[in-house]
């Protein structure tokens, strides 16, 4: 679905009578967490966040997994119908199995789906993990945590301050914020600046950066699509490249890409006499037949300051 406008407004009319809503919401969080979980033999990392979608979450996993040697991943698999556990093979499973971030994950480590995330630690860990990065899990009990990072947008912050779907928050600021051992902010100098954090939590700060894979985008006129939690950020990281942005279109977070809307968009591409591009966690659900005709702009994290996330990392045995 589309984040509501009024999720990252101050609260109105619209939130204020979804509230009650978003109380219950919250308790069942509040209820659910308190759960024991499995203790494995391995590490634990946690990836997750308090909003609902684009915080940087994904991103953040990748670089985790690229650094921690013998790790691997363990996803619920949003959107796949694989219930698993199941090691994701990228030349056999497709986002309709897995769902699409287990598809990009892959690429950097042995990545498992599993709807129940203790099985798919224990599956991972038979495997031979060394440590186990644990995908958009900070409401999920199944498994007990030895380092809960909680990734936030500083641009967005926390939206209007309400809980789902009130606002764009899975549970309280501060209730998540209590269970969590490190904050990673990602964005610009001056929203960095601004966001509100507890002084006493320890925090790591960085901004998502294209990849330089040798595409020159100076002055190419480019059609963007793109179904992310804020795909205005993927369009504005485009414009930054110089890109003659001819049109865009923003998609439902996770949403599949059939042909005929493939070809739609196309289509409009065709009209604008623009190249179709859109993001790396898109182009993993478009039809094989068709990724040859769309351009990708993958993005990664690059740390203004990771010494909080080092120490973290060390503190576990992890060089």
């Amino acid at each position: 679905m589309k984040a509501p406008g009024f999720w990252s407004r101050p609260p109105g009319v619209a939130s204020a009578l979804l509230a009650p809503l978003g109380a219950l919401y919250a308790a069942a969080t509040a209820r659910r967490v308190t759960r024991s979980g499995l203790r494995v033999g391995v590490p634990v990392i946690s990836v997750g966040n308090l909003s609902a979608g684009g915080t940087g979450k994904t991103p953040v996993a990748m670089d985790l997994l690229g650094r921690i040697p013998g790790a691997h991943a363990v996803t619920r698999g949003h959107g796949g119908r694989l219930a698993g556990p199941v090691r994701v093979d990228p030349s056999t499973h497709t986002a309709a199995d897995v769902g699409d971030e287990p598809l990009l994950l892959a690429a950097f480590a042995p990545t498992w789906v599993a709807r129940d995330r203790a099985a798919g630690a224990r599956a991972a860990e038979a495997a031979g993990a060394r440590a186990i990065v644990l995908d958009d899990a900070h409401q999920n009990p199944a498994l007990r945590k030895d380092l809960s990072i909680v990734v936030v947008d500083a641009e967005a912050g926390w939206g209007n301050g309400r809980t789902i779907p009130a606002g764009p928050l899975r549970e309280p600021v501060a209730a998540g914020l209590a269970r969590a051992d490190l904050v990673v902010s990602l964005g610009p100098t001056a929203a960095q600046a601004a966001l509100s954090l507890p002084s006493a939590l320890p925090r790591a700060r960085g901004h998502l950066a294209p990849l330089r894979t040798g595409m020159d985008w100076q002055g190419l006129p480019v059609f963007a699509f793109a179904g992310i939690g804020r795909p205005e950020k993927f369009f504005a990281t485009l414009e930054a490249l110089g890109a003659d942005l001819r049109g865009t279109e923003a998609l439902a977070d996770h949403q599949p890409l059939t042909t005929a809307l493939c070809l739609r968009l196309g289509e409009r591409a065709a009209q604008l006499g623009a190249q179709p591009v859109t993001t790396e966690k898109d182009a993993v659900r478009l039809p094989a037949g068709l990724r040859g005709r769309v351009l990708v702009l993958p993005v990664r994290v690059a740390w203004d300051d990771d010494a909080a996330l080092g120490a973290a990392l060390e503190g576990l045995g992890i060089p």
